[in-house]
């Protein structure tokens, strides 16, 4: 496949000096930095952030970090690139102790994106209008939260019609269901966000909760094609099946899903059966499950070692029959499902040199997607991209020669990875959540 115009190979990325303004500094050329190629850091290097890489880059911090979180759909339109941006996610905490958790809102907006450097010869009266419009462009954030009581493994938005919902898996075993109209509500006025931490948040409380799981997890996927389905997978090997009925709850199959031999890692329906979904577990399988048939009999397709340890994350192509996923031995695995039998994947992608945390395909584009891992790297790729043997990056710096011809970009400076999302809605917009707290970034190549 011929490498796609308009996109551009990038690698010089890191960690930020400041994190609002995105200032940083350096001494010396710079050179591209890649983990686990080439030498380490030596004393007195430190990783600096090549702005020209990136369209928009913001961080926020919550307090307790977010294992996971969730991207809000939102009513201010579809394919929206124009800047400054706003977007809403839902997140939940892992605190020290149980009783300090919360359930969060947050209303990102006044999203600017990167400053253009300040051209030479500039002034002192440019220099103040600079500053005004530093203070004019500077991110806001509206935070709501609820309480919790124990951390919050895993967070699944849905909307139930124009009802927004929040899944939530918590470490002592229980899946919760939240309503969210009133936290959106709350964030987008400060006097209402005033009264409601002040008065209503300690009353919020699940409209539905399922502890027959028996042990915590981390699985959780609401239908995209049947409102109200739900599937939650736990530690202890099981998959239950939640039906939405008629008085506003749901019916949880007692039965579980029978089929893997360890905990079950995360879950995924598939974007165009309604009775069909996708599981990864430590056992280091991946199975294809139907509904219909006795949750003793779903299973119709295994993978049984699908990669070298646990499979940690799945996402399944929107729009191609293609599941991707990303295991504890580092690796990027795409799965062809017509021909899934086979047991091998049809592409293998290796950069990553820890545990891959997570794994989404690109919303819009069918051959991009995004993955994060415990090696603080979060790397884009493009499955149409082939190296340009004219660009001469490979001559400028040989030890790009032994990277993937489909890598296009890898984001330094986060600590320790959990979760990332593309919003739906905005097109090449990255968001993540790590021990370091939230980025919210766009690339130049994406």
């Amino acid at each position: 496949m011929a490498a796609r115009k308009g996109r551009r190979r990038t690698c010089e990325t890191g960690e930020p000096m400041e994190a609002e303004s995105g200032d940083t500094s350096s001494e010396g050329p710079a050179q591209v930095y890649l983990p686990g190629r080439g030498p380490p850091l030596r004393e007195g290097e430190e990783l600096v952030m090549d702005e020209e890489a990136y369209v928009l880059y913001h961080r926020a911090q919550t307090g307790a970090p977010c294992l996971s979180f969730d991207i809000v759909r939102d009513h201010l339109g579809d394919n929206r690139t124009e800047l400054p941006l706003t977007l809403y996610l839902c997140a939940g905490t892992q605190a020290e102790s149980a009783q300090s958790n919360r359930l969060m809102m947050l209303r990102m907006h006044n999203l600017h994106g990167t400053k253009p450097p300040p051209s030479e010869g500039s002034d002192e009266e440019e220099e103040e209008e600079d500053e005004e419009d530093e203070e004019e462009r500077k991110p806001q954030l509206e935070l709501a939260m609820v309480p919790h009581y124990g951390g919050i493994n895993r967070v699944r938005v849905s909307w139930l019609g124009e009802e927004p919902v929040a899944g939530v898996w918590s470490e002592k075993g229980q899946v919760e269901v939240f309503a969210l109209r009133r936290l959106l509500q709350v964030v987008e006025e400060p006097q209402a966000l005033a009264a409601f931490l002040r008065d209503e948040q300690a009353q919020m409380k699940p409209i539905f909760s399922f502890a027959g799981h028996m042990g915590e997890g981390f699985a959780l996927d609401w239908s995209p094609r049947v409102t109200g389905r739900l599937l939650t997978g736990d530690c202890q090997k099981n998959i239950h099946l939640w039906t939405p009925t008629d008085g506003g709850s749901w019916h949880v199959d007692q039965r579980p899903f029978v089929g893997h031999t360890r905990s079950v890692e995360d879950l995924q329906w598939s974007p165009t059966e309604n009775t069909v979904f996708a599981s990864c577990s430590a056992d280091a399988s991946i199975r294809i499950w139907d509904i219909r048939a006795a949750p003793s009999k779903a299973c119709m397709l295994t993978t049984v070692t699908a990669h070298d340890g646990d499979v940690n994350v799945i996402s399944w192509s929107r729009r191609e029959p293609f599941l991707l996923s990303g295991g504890d031995d580092g690796a990027l695995k795409i799965w062809d499902l017509r021909q899934f039998k086979s047991g091998s994947p049809v592409a293998t992608f290796k950069q990553h040199v820890a545990p891959v945390t997570s794994v989404e395909w690109h919303p819009q584009d069918s051959g991009v997607f995004a993955a994060s891992g415990a090696d603080h790297q979060i790397t884009q790729w493009d499955l149409a991209v082939e190296r340009d043997p004219e660009a001469g990056d490979v001559e400028a710096d040989p030890g790009l020669a032994d990277l993937p011809q489909q890598l296009l970009f890898v984001h330094q400076g986060e600590t320790e990875l959990k979760e990332l999302h593309w919003h739906p809605q905005c097109p090449g917009l990255l968001v993540s959540t790590a021990l370091s707290g939230f980025t919210i970034f766009r690339t130049i190549s994406v």
